[in-house]
């Protein structure tokens, strides 16, 4: 069973610099999370919770997941407190519950809670497919965001698993392999 996991894209702060293609990844990922619901899969949306007085403190407008994702009653939430989704969550045990052997994965920020997640979720002996357009990240003082995206992209399609492989596929082509699974 498929699972798509849709990680931190909450509103923030208002004084936040964008995130890159936001509104296009968004609608991506919408596509994604019917096809996925579409092929009996489960819908997973990680929300960070930060800590009192952050810009993502629970209950906080900023800590709201973004009201442009389509949500169905049936989908999930996990809240985290960390980089990690599975760390102190029960990400894990939802995906056991519900059969889940591969994690198609989205959201933000690519260097950081995406990352973190793939990696953990391919440590874990889930099959991980990345959505090479279907996560987003800001400006840093160091990269800019396309580049932050590309690098990651390529780094988890090279990452070294001896018994499985993250594959890293453009939107369109999970769309694809979605269609074919109903």
């Amino acid at each position: 069973m498929n699972a798509l996991l849709i990680i931190d894209l909450q509103v923030g702060a208002p004084d936040d610099p964008p995130r890159l293609d936001l509104a296009r990844v968004m609608e991506r990922i919408n596509q994604l999370a019917q096809a996925t619901r579409e092929s009996d899969g489960l819908v997973i949306f990680i929300q960070h919770d930060g800590p009192p007085g952050h810009r993502l403190e629970p209950q906080t407008p900023g800590w709201e997941l973004l009201p442009e994702l389509d949500r169905c009653p049936a989908d999930v939430i996990v809240r985290k407190r960390a980089s990690d989704a599975f760390y102190e969550t029960g990400l894990d045990e939802v995906l056991k519950q519900h059969g889940v052997d591969q994690l198609l994965v989205t959201g933000c920020a690519s260097e950081m809670c995406v990352d973190t997640a793939i990696r953990a979720a391919a440590s874990r002996g889930y099959q991980v497919v990345a959505a090479s357009d279907g996560h987003t990240t800001r400006e840093k003082p160091h990269l800019d965001a396309a580049a932050i995206i590309t690098h990651h992209n390529w780094v988890w399609e090279h990452l070294i698993m001896p018994d499985r492989e993250v594959k890293v596929l453009s939107s369109s082509q999970l769309l694809n392999a979605l269609s074919v699974t109903t």
